[in-house]
């Protein structure tokens, strides 16, 4: 269903998706199936975009971004691609966005070009990031920073002695600054 105030010039979208009022997608994004695109959005050319996947309100999807399948993207995140902008003045190549399956960015997150948010992530509302997001990790803060580990329910895995065990009863260690789960 797209509303008939919708700005839509795309003919890439997928089946049961919804585009709601006063959205704008350009001729060359894709979109896949299932998803919901929220009113007051816009979506760029060079924009791909998986199954499954909610863009809230107040979301502007630059060149550059690839959103995989099951991604939530909450209201009024705001996504960078452009490290060093001026007016009238164009990088060689945007810096992209990679935001893995799964993954959830909170209301009012920053992302900046470049980045890769790993899947089952959760960026917290009002995040700024500036890095990338290991997969299953919480991230909080400006800039922001690693405060916890995800089951594949968004829940927090409980930490026993410096190991990590999730809601399946799998044990999880850190390395280099990753979660890997256990051969045990």
């Amino acid at each position: 269903m797209i509303h008939p105030l919708a700005d839509v010039q795309s003919q890439k979208i997928g089946n049961g998706t919804v585009v709601w009022q006063y959205s704008v997608i350009l001729k060359d994004a894709v979109i896949g199936k299932n998803c919901n695109i929220n009113c007051h959005t816009f979506i760029e050319n060079n924009v791909v975009i998986g199954d499954n996947v909610t863009v809230k309100s107040g979301v502007y999807l630059w060149d550059g971004i690839v959103v995989h399948d099951n991604v939530f993207i909450g209201p009024n995140v705001t996504f960078t691609n452009d490290e060093r902008p001026r007016s009238k003045q164009y990088p060689v190549e945007f810096k992209p966005i990679i935001l893995e399956r799964f993954s959830s960015i909170g209301a009012g997150s920053i992302i900046l070009g470049g980045v890769i948010v790993g899947e089952y992530s959760m960026v917290g509302a009002g995040a700024l990031v500036t890095k990338n997001v290991p997969s299953r990790a919480l991230m909080k803060g400006s800039p922001a920073i690693v405060c916890g580990w995800l089951n594949d329910d968004g829940t927090k895995m409980k930490e026993i002695n410096g190991t990590f065990l999730d809601n399946k009863g799998y044990k999880w260690n850190i390395i280099k600054d990753k979660l890997v789960k256990s051969d045990e």
